[in-house]
């Protein structure tokens, strides 16, 4: 084993060599890079419904429940995709999970593309679903087993950084097909069929990556994920790093740690509630209100149906801004200060926005104020709790139950979004619904309880291995 340096980790091996430089970063980089094309699926799946969805209301001459089913469709399979997706992933290994969800994802574009009737569309806009909640707990575990403890906040943020770059991608596609085709009856499909081409590279791309060595380690493949470890790290931070992920799976075999009913285990059960809760609170910003139904809200604040197809593309270029910005900051900031300082900052954007629609008349300036403060609520979100949520989830379960921890967490993560996204029509309508000002106020007052929950519960996980962690989170929950 490579020389020790000074000090031990939570574990009681010597702590871990450095993490240097060399040939290993690029082929890790190059690993990121690959994986994350699941984020870039998962974004522009999700995304591309906010431009598509009125030439679909128009050819399908859908009713507003229609339109919310349509929608959320996807969603609901994204909650039952992620409730599976761990668990498959734990069994089968994480890159074949993202192999076969690569095809899963060109098999329901395919689907959503060729559908003749709603009947077809809402279950292929299912089955992409699937694909994508399977995406959302296995990429984020995979670059998190796979990332040194000093590079995983930054590497494991990248998903989300691909996630905005696919939602970005999505509105502006949007907007140049609607403009080039927007009298064609079927522009829409032209619209879903872009996302079959990463569906091709991530499939391609994980037949030639390595599987997660802390999988390999938890089914005895000690050879093998040594041989993966040293190429993405210097031969003696292999070797040292082999020890300590062995060290903790033999712990947790002795503490028969790894199936549902260990999840009755108090500390578990505390990591559980934990991930539970960053789940529904990062959904109920409303980000995705805005992700789905950004063209609808800016029509509501008064733009006309072109101007808001345009002015939409506002949210994904500060989306963008504010996911790198982000990961500037993720490995040099507190999770819980990063946290604490986004939900603060969501909830001023939340109460602005419910004043300023509430206080001004209608015409200009209400439409372009309102779009400022929805710009600037997207920068936060993206810049804070959007990936500090997915990274935080991907650190805090232990080895044996990473995958059933994140798939409970992310599932109900899903469910949430697909409520949030199901009525936030509803409730924005100022004829049926509260209207746009009380809509945020309630954002506001979600955001004041979510303020509480990660300033009562929720831990600090940087600077600290994984197995660090669990070490940690077993004494500290006991």
């Amino acid at each position: 084993m490579a020389s020790p340096t000074h000090g031990t980790t939570a574990t009681g091996l010597p702590a871990l060599p450095p993490d240097t430089r060399g040939p290993h970063s690029r082929r890790l980089g190059l690993v990121a890079v690959i994986a994350t094309f699941g984020g870039l699926l998962f974004g522009y799946d999700t995304g591309v419904i906010n431009g598509a969805l009125d030439p679909m209301i128009a050819y399908f001459g859908m009713t507003a429940q229609q339109e919310g089913l349509v929608t959320s469709s996807l969603l609901f399979g994204a909650a039952i995709g992620a409730a599976l997706g761990g668990r498959l992933s734990d069994r089968q290994g994480r890159r074949k999970n993202i192999i076969l969800l690569a095809v899963l994802f060109f098999v329901g574009t395919l689907a959503c593309v060729l559908a003749p009737s709603l009947l077809v569309l809402v279950p292929a806009r299912f089955l992409l679903g699937l694909a994508v909640g399977g995406a959302s707990v296995t990429v984020p575990v995979y670059l998190a087993e796979i990332s040194p403890a000093e590079r995983r906040g930054g590497l494991v943020t990248r998903n989300e950084v691909m996630i905005v770059a696919g939602q970005t991608a999505a509105f502006a596609i949007n907007a140049v097909i609607g403009t080039v085709w927007g009298s064609e009856e079927h522009v829409w499909r032209y619209m879903l069929a872009i996302a079959a081409l990463p569906a091709i590279a991530l499939f391609f791309g994980m037949l030639r990556m390595p599987e997660s060595p802390r999988w390999l380690v938890s089914q005895g493949r000690d050879e093998e994920a040594l041989a993966v470890l040293k190429q993405v790290r210097s031969p003696e931070r292999a070797e040292a790093e082999l020890a300590e992920v062995h060290a903790l799976a033999e712990e947790e075999e002795q503490a028969h740690i790894g199936g549902f009913s260990d999840l009755g285990t108090r500390w578990v059960r505390r990591l559980v509630v934990i991930g539970a809760g960053l789940a529904i609170f990062q959904q109920l910003t409303g980000i995705n209100s805005i992700m789905y139904y950004g063209t609808q809200l800016l029509q509501e604040a008064g733009f006309s149906a072109t101007g808001a197809l345009i002015a939409n593309i506002f949210n994904g270029v500060f989306s963008m801004a504010g996911i790198l910005t982000g990961l500037a900051l993720i490995n040099r900031i507190d999770r819980r200060t990063m946290l604490l300082a986004g939900f603060i900052g969501t909830t001023t954007m939340h109460l602005l926005i419910g004043i300023m629609a509430n206080v001004l008349p209608e015409g200009t300036l209400r439409s372009y104020t309102i779009l400022v403060l929805v710009v600037a609520f997207v920068f936060v979100m993206q810049g804070t709790i959007g990936p500090l949520v997915w990274l935080m989830l991907a650190e805090i379960f232990p080895l044996k139950l990473r995958g059933i921890g994140l798939g409970i967490s992310v599932f109900i993560l899903w469910i949430t979004n697909f409520l949030v996204a199901y009525f936030f029509p509803q409730l924005v309508d100022p004829v049926t619904g509260v209207g746009i000002s009380n809509t945020f106020f309630v954002f506001a007052a979600l955001g004041a309880v979510a303020i509480l929950f990660c300033w009562r519960m929720v831990p600090e996980t940087r600077g600290h291995s994984l197995e660090e962690l669990e070490n940690r989170f077993r004494h500290e929950y006991a």
